[in-house]
Protein backbone atom coordinates (compact mmCIF):
# COMPACT_ATOMS: atom_id res chain seq x y z
CA UNK A 1 0.00 0.00 0.00
CA UNK A 2 1.20 3.69 -0.93
CA UNK A 3 0.47 6.51 1.59
CA UNK A 4 1.07 9.99 0.50
CA UNK A 5 2.02 12.36 2.88
CA UNK A 6 1.01 15.97 1.76
CA UNK A 7 2.96 19.00 3.84
CA UNK A 8 5.74 16.64 4.78
CA UNK A 9 7.80 19.01 6.27
CA UNK A 10 5.92 20.37 9.48
CA UNK A 11 5.83 18.42 12.71
CA UNK A 12 2.74 16.74 11.64
CA UNK A 13 3.86 15.32 8.29
CA UNK A 14 7.51 14.70 9.92
CA UNK A 15 5.79 12.49 12.38
CA UNK A 16 3.17 10.54 10.22
CA UNK A 17 6.33 9.43 8.05
CA UNK A 18 8.15 7.94 10.93
CA UNK A 19 4.41 6.35 12.41
CA UNK A 20 4.17 4.84 8.65
CA UNK A 21 7.37 3.96 8.73
CA UNK A 22 6.89 1.27 11.08
CA UNK A 23 3.68 0.19 9.89
CA UNK A 24 3.53 -3.57 8.76
CA UNK A 25 0.58 -2.34 6.07
CA UNK A 26 2.67 0.29 4.43
CA UNK A 27 5.03 -0.64 1.39
CA UNK A 28 6.21 3.06 0.34
CA UNK A 29 5.90 6.83 1.72
CA UNK A 30 5.55 9.34 -0.55
CA UNK A 31 6.67 12.33 1.57
CA UNK A 32 5.11 15.73 -0.70
CA UNK A 33 6.06 19.18 -0.31
CA UNK A 34 5.70 21.74 -3.05
CA UNK A 35 8.12 24.45 -2.28
CA UNK A 36 10.84 21.46 -1.49
CA UNK A 37 10.37 18.77 -4.57
CA UNK A 38 13.46 17.42 -5.56
CA UNK A 39 15.51 18.08 -2.43
CA UNK A 40 16.49 15.54 0.23
CA UNK A 41 14.29 14.49 2.91
CA UNK A 42 17.17 14.29 5.11
CA UNK A 43 18.65 17.84 4.74
CA UNK A 44 15.37 18.90 6.13
CA UNK A 45 15.01 15.99 8.58
CA UNK A 46 18.26 14.34 9.88
CA UNK A 47 16.42 12.24 11.90
CA UNK A 48 14.71 10.10 9.92
CA UNK A 49 16.09 7.09 7.91
CA UNK A 50 17.02 6.93 4.68
CA UNK A 51 15.42 3.75 4.04
CA UNK A 52 12.61 4.02 5.87
CA UNK A 53 10.00 2.95 2.94
CA UNK A 54 10.20 6.33 1.15
CA UNK A 55 9.58 5.90 -2.19
CA UNK A 56 12.71 7.87 -3.22
CA UNK A 57 14.82 10.23 -1.03
CA UNK A 58 13.55 13.36 -2.24
CA UNK A 59 10.25 15.17 -1.83
CA UNK A 60 8.13 14.60 -4.62
CA UNK A 61 5.88 17.30 -6.15
CA UNK A 62 2.02 17.29 -6.13
CA UNK A 63 2.21 15.56 -9.79
CA UNK A 64 4.48 13.19 -9.37
CA UNK A 65 2.81 11.57 -6.07
CA UNK A 66 -0.56 11.87 -8.02
CA UNK A 67 0.79 9.77 -10.99
CA UNK A 68 1.54 7.17 -8.47
CA UNK A 69 -2.13 6.42 -7.20
CA UNK A 70 -1.40 6.36 -3.68
CA UNK A 71 -4.30 4.67 -1.96
CA UNK A 72 -3.84 6.82 0.74
CA UNK A 73 -3.76 10.73 1.19
CA UNK A 74 -3.04 12.09 4.30
CA UNK A 75 -2.98 16.13 4.00
CA UNK A 76 -0.97 18.33 6.41
CA UNK A 77 -2.12 21.28 4.80
CA UNK A 78 -2.65 24.57 5.72
CA UNK A 79 -6.70 25.82 6.78
CA UNK A 80 -8.47 27.27 3.76
CA UNK A 81 -5.36 25.67 1.08
CA UNK A 82 -5.89 21.78 2.18
CA UNK A 83 -9.97 21.43 0.33
CA UNK A 84 -8.59 22.77 -2.60
CA UNK A 85 -5.56 20.37 -3.21
CA UNK A 86 -7.46 16.93 -1.60
CA UNK A 87 -10.26 17.72 -3.82
CA UNK A 88 -8.82 15.85 -6.72
CA UNK A 89 -7.75 12.75 -5.08
CA UNK A 90 -11.08 12.56 -2.96
CA UNK A 91 -12.96 9.18 -4.52
CA UNK A 92 -9.83 7.77 -5.55
CA UNK A 93 -7.86 7.70 -2.63
CA UNK A 94 -8.79 7.41 0.78
CA UNK A 95 -8.45 11.01 2.01
CA UNK A 96 -7.31 11.70 5.90
CA UNK A 97 -7.25 15.86 6.08
CA UNK A 98 -5.39 17.16 8.70
CA UNK A 99 -6.42 20.83 8.57
CA UNK A 100 -9.85 22.13 9.68
CA UNK A 101 -10.87 22.55 6.17
CA UNK A 102 -13.81 19.59 6.64
CA UNK A 103 -14.21 19.42 10.21
CA UNK A 104 -16.94 21.81 11.24
CA UNK A 105 -20.17 21.24 9.40
CA UNK A 106 -22.49 24.51 10.56
CA UNK A 107 -21.26 27.46 8.09
CA UNK A 108 -21.69 29.74 10.06
CA UNK A 109 -19.42 28.66 13.12
CA UNK A 110 -16.90 28.07 10.56
CA UNK A 111 -16.80 30.98 8.39
CA UNK A 112 -16.55 33.09 12.40
CA UNK A 113 -13.30 30.79 13.22
CA UNK A 114 -11.83 31.54 9.82
CA UNK A 115 -13.20 33.76 8.05
CA UNK A 116 -13.91 32.35 5.18
CA UNK A 117 -16.96 30.43 3.53
CA UNK A 118 -16.25 26.06 4.98
CA UNK A 119 -15.13 24.12 1.78
CA UNK A 120 -17.29 21.74 -0.22
CA UNK A 121 -16.43 18.70 -0.72
CA UNK A 122 -17.92 16.01 -3.25
CA UNK A 123 -18.48 13.11 -0.19
CA UNK A 124 -19.81 13.64 2.90
CA UNK A 125 -16.37 13.73 5.43
CA UNK A 126 -16.66 12.19 8.90
CA UNK A 127 -14.89 13.85 11.82
CA UNK A 128 -12.42 11.37 12.67
CA UNK A 129 -12.59 11.49 16.42
CA UNK A 130 -12.06 7.26 16.55
CA UNK A 131 -13.24 6.17 19.59
CA UNK A 132 -16.80 8.31 19.38
CA UNK A 133 -17.46 7.74 15.66
CA UNK A 134 -15.80 4.46 15.03
CA UNK A 135 -18.35 2.94 12.64
CA UNK A 136 -19.17 5.45 10.59
CA UNK A 137 -14.81 6.18 9.87
CA UNK A 138 -15.24 2.22 8.43
CA UNK A 139 -16.88 3.73 5.67
CA UNK A 140 -15.31 6.85 4.89
CA UNK A 141 -13.87 8.57 1.79
CA UNK A 142 -12.75 11.55 3.76
CA UNK A 143 -12.11 11.43 7.20
CA UNK A 144 -11.90 15.00 9.21
CA UNK A 145 -8.86 14.28 11.26
CA UNK A 146 -9.62 16.51 14.57
CA UNK A 147 -7.81 19.43 16.27
CA UNK A 148 -5.43 18.48 19.49
CA UNK A 149 -7.59 20.68 21.89
CA UNK A 150 -10.92 18.87 20.72
CA UNK A 151 -9.69 15.86 20.80
CA UNK A 152 -8.55 16.22 24.10
CA UNK A 153 -11.48 18.00 25.29
CA UNK A 154 -14.45 15.61 23.85
CA UNK A 155 -13.05 11.94 24.56
CA UNK A 156 -13.92 12.47 28.66
CA UNK A 157 -16.47 15.15 27.75
CA UNK A 158 -19.15 13.59 25.79
CA UNK A 159 -19.61 10.12 27.55
CA UNK A 160 -20.97 12.09 30.63
CA UNK A 161 -22.91 14.57 28.51
CA UNK A 162 -24.47 11.52 26.13
CA UNK A 163 -25.64 9.85 29.53
CA UNK A 164 -27.08 13.14 31.03
CA UNK A 165 -24.72 12.74 34.08
CA UNK A 166 -23.71 16.65 34.06
CA UNK A 167 -25.35 19.61 32.63
CA UNK A 168 -23.27 23.19 31.15
CA UNK A 169 -22.09 25.62 31.65
CA UNK A 170 -18.68 23.66 30.27
CA UNK A 171 -15.62 25.55 31.34
CA UNK A 172 -12.17 24.36 29.98
CA UNK A 173 -9.02 25.24 30.59
CA UNK A 174 -6.31 23.54 28.60
CA UNK A 175 -2.34 24.02 28.14
CA UNK A 176 -0.67 22.80 24.87
CA UNK A 177 3.03 22.59 24.65
CA UNK A 178 4.41 24.91 22.13
CA UNK A 179 4.46 22.41 19.15
CA UNK A 180 0.79 22.77 18.99
CA UNK A 181 1.28 25.99 17.18
CA UNK A 182 3.07 24.33 14.37
CA UNK A 183 6.18 24.70 13.12
CA UNK A 184 6.82 28.14 12.55
CA UNK A 185 9.20 30.88 13.13
CA UNK A 186 7.27 33.53 14.82
CA UNK A 187 9.11 35.77 17.89
CA UNK A 188 6.19 34.38 20.36
CA UNK A 189 7.56 31.04 19.95
CA UNK A 190 11.18 30.97 20.18
CA UNK A 191 12.77 29.65 22.69
CA UNK A 192 13.83 32.67 24.51
CA UNK A 193 10.03 33.66 24.78
CA UNK A 194 8.80 31.03 25.64
CA UNK A 195 10.91 28.94 28.77
CA UNK A 196 9.92 29.90 32.00
CA UNK A 197 6.77 31.80 30.41
CA UNK A 198 3.38 30.42 30.36
CA UNK A 199 -0.05 32.09 29.91
CA UNK A 200 -3.69 32.42 28.29
CA UNK A 201 -4.85 32.91 24.83
CA UNK A 202 -7.69 33.57 22.84
CA UNK A 203 -10.03 33.15 25.43
CA UNK A 204 -13.53 32.10 26.17
CA UNK A 205 -15.18 31.96 22.11
CA UNK A 206 -12.41 33.47 20.38
CA UNK A 207 -10.28 30.04 19.60
CA UNK A 208 -10.97 28.67 16.88
CA UNK A 209 -10.82 25.15 18.20
CA UNK A 210 -14.37 26.58 20.49
CA UNK A 211 -16.12 26.20 17.02
CA UNK A 212 -14.94 22.50 16.30
CA UNK A 213 -16.03 21.73 19.75
CA UNK A 214 -19.08 23.63 19.57
CA UNK A 215 -20.31 22.24 16.88
CA UNK A 216 -19.51 18.49 18.12
CA UNK A 217 -21.92 19.16 20.73
CA UNK A 218 -24.99 20.61 18.29
CA UNK A 219 -24.29 17.32 15.88
CA UNK A 220 -24.78 15.15 19.25
CA UNK A 221 -27.89 17.41 20.57
CA UNK A 222 -26.01 17.79 23.90
CA UNK A 223 -26.64 21.29 25.89
CA UNK A 224 -24.57 23.27 27.92
CA UNK A 225 -22.79 26.33 26.42
CA UNK A 226 -18.54 25.74 26.31
CA UNK A 227 -16.38 28.38 27.26
CA UNK A 228 -12.66 27.37 26.42
CA UNK A 229 -9.41 28.72 27.71
CA UNK A 230 -5.97 27.82 26.46
CA UNK A 231 -2.75 28.41 27.72
CA UNK A 232 0.74 27.88 26.13
CA UNK A 233 3.34 26.22 27.99
CA UNK A 234 7.52 26.28 27.96
CA UNK A 235 6.65 22.27 26.56
CA UNK A 236 8.23 21.13 23.32
CA UNK A 237 4.99 18.59 23.29
CA UNK A 238 2.13 18.02 25.20
CA UNK A 239 -1.37 18.66 26.01
CA UNK A 240 -3.77 19.17 29.49
CA UNK A 241 -7.33 19.78 29.80
CA UNK A 242 -9.36 20.32 32.96
CA UNK A 243 -13.23 20.67 32.23
CA UNK A 244 -15.85 21.67 34.89
CA UNK A 245 -19.72 20.82 34.43
CA UNK A 246 -22.05 20.40 37.20
CA UNK A 247 -23.97 17.29 38.12
CA UNK A 248 -27.22 16.21 37.59
CA UNK A 249 -28.68 15.09 41.26
CA UNK A 250 -28.02 11.57 42.38
CA UNK A 251 -24.77 11.27 40.66
CA UNK A 252 -22.25 8.91 41.82
CA UNK A 253 -18.61 8.29 40.57
CA UNK A 254 -19.65 4.72 39.86
CA UNK A 255 -22.42 5.71 37.20
CA UNK A 256 -19.29 7.68 35.47
CA UNK A 257 -17.02 5.30 36.00
CA UNK A 258 -19.89 2.76 33.94
CA UNK A 259 -20.49 5.70 31.48
CA UNK A 260 -16.93 5.80 30.52
CA UNK A 261 -16.44 1.74 30.44
CA UNK A 262 -19.53 1.28 27.81
CA UNK A 263 -18.36 3.68 25.16
CA UNK A 264 -14.72 2.90 25.27
CA UNK A 265 -14.76 -0.53 26.07
CA UNK A 266 -12.11 -2.41 24.09
CA UNK A 267 -10.57 1.34 23.24
CA UNK A 268 -7.10 0.41 23.70
CA UNK A 269 -5.94 4.31 23.31
CA UNK A 270 -8.08 5.63 26.11
CA UNK A 271 -7.23 5.22 29.69
CA UNK A 272 -9.23 5.65 32.99
CA UNK A 273 -7.15 6.65 36.01
CA UNK A 274 -8.90 6.31 39.00
CA UNK A 275 -6.36 6.73 41.86
CA UNK A 276 -4.19 9.94 40.30
CA UNK A 277 -4.66 12.27 37.34
CA UNK A 278 -2.93 12.25 34.21
CA UNK A 279 0.51 13.76 33.57
CA UNK A 280 1.39 15.02 29.67
CA UNK A 281 4.78 12.94 30.17
CA UNK A 282 2.97 10.00 31.12
CA UNK A 283 1.31 9.91 27.31
CA UNK A 284 4.30 11.73 25.31
CA UNK A 285 5.08 9.63 22.45
CA UNK A 286 2.27 7.26 22.63
CA UNK A 287 -1.72 7.77 20.71
CA UNK A 288 -3.38 7.03 24.01
CA UNK A 289 -5.23 9.62 26.00
CA UNK A 290 -5.28 9.54 29.69
CA UNK A 291 -8.78 10.62 31.41
CA UNK A 292 -9.44 11.17 35.22
CA UNK A 293 -12.32 12.32 37.05
CA UNK A 294 -13.10 14.26 40.42
CA UNK A 295 -16.64 14.23 41.62
CA UNK A 296 -17.01 16.95 44.55
CA UNK A 297 -20.66 17.78 45.95
CA UNK A 298 -22.43 19.28 42.77
CA UNK A 299 -19.42 19.48 40.75
CA UNK A 300 -18.01 17.26 38.16
CA UNK A 301 -14.09 17.92 37.01
CA UNK A 302 -12.87 15.95 33.76
CA UNK A 303 -8.97 15.76 33.41
CA UNK A 304 -7.35 14.63 29.96
CA UNK A 305 -3.64 14.18 28.69
CA UNK A 306 -2.67 13.59 25.07
CA UNK A 307 0.65 14.12 23.01
CA UNK A 308 -0.58 16.76 20.48
CA UNK A 309 2.07 15.36 18.08
CA UNK A 310 0.35 12.29 18.46
CA UNK A 311 -3.42 11.79 19.31
CA UNK A 312 -4.05 15.12 18.70
CA UNK A 313 -2.64 14.53 14.96
CA UNK A 314 -0.31 12.14 13.27
CA UNK A 315 -1.52 9.52 15.76
CA UNK A 316 -4.82 9.76 15.31
CA UNK A 317 -4.61 10.54 11.19
CA UNK A 318 -2.74 6.59 11.49
CA UNK A 319 -5.57 5.33 13.71
CA UNK A 320 -8.37 6.23 11.36
CA UNK A 321 -6.10 4.76 8.15
CA UNK A 322 -6.43 1.68 10.65
CA UNK A 323 -10.30 1.52 11.43
CA UNK A 324 -11.01 2.45 7.46
CA UNK A 325 -9.01 0.00 5.74
CA UNK A 326 -9.42 -2.75 8.23
CA UNK A 327 -5.74 -2.73 10.18
CA UNK A 328 -5.44 -3.72 13.59
CA UNK A 329 -6.11 -0.40 15.60
CA UNK A 330 -2.72 -0.60 17.55
CA UNK A 331 -0.85 -1.05 13.71
CA UNK A 332 2.11 1.78 13.63
CA UNK A 333 1.41 3.49 16.90
CA UNK A 334 2.39 3.51 20.84
CA UNK A 335 -0.05 2.31 23.81
CA UNK A 336 3.07 3.15 25.80
CA UNK A 337 4.34 6.59 26.73
CA UNK A 338 8.08 7.26 26.56
CA UNK A 339 10.71 7.48 29.39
Amino acid sequence: MKAAILGSTGYTGMLLARLLADHPGVEKILPVSSSKAGTAIQAGDKGFADDAKLIRPEYLSLEEMSAQKPDVVFAGLPHLASAKVCAPFIGKSLVIDLSADFRITDKELFSSAYGAPAPEAEVPPVYGLCEIYGKEIQKADLIANPGCYPTATLLPLLPVLKEKLAEGPIIVNAISGISGAGKKSQENYLFCERSENAGAYSPGRSHRHWAEMTDQLRINRLDGELYFTPHLAPLRRGMAVTTTLRTKPGITEDSIIRAYERTYAGQPFVRLLEKKLPETREVWGSNRCDIAFRLQEDRLYLFSCIDNLVKGASGQAVQNMNLRLGFDIRAGLAISGMV
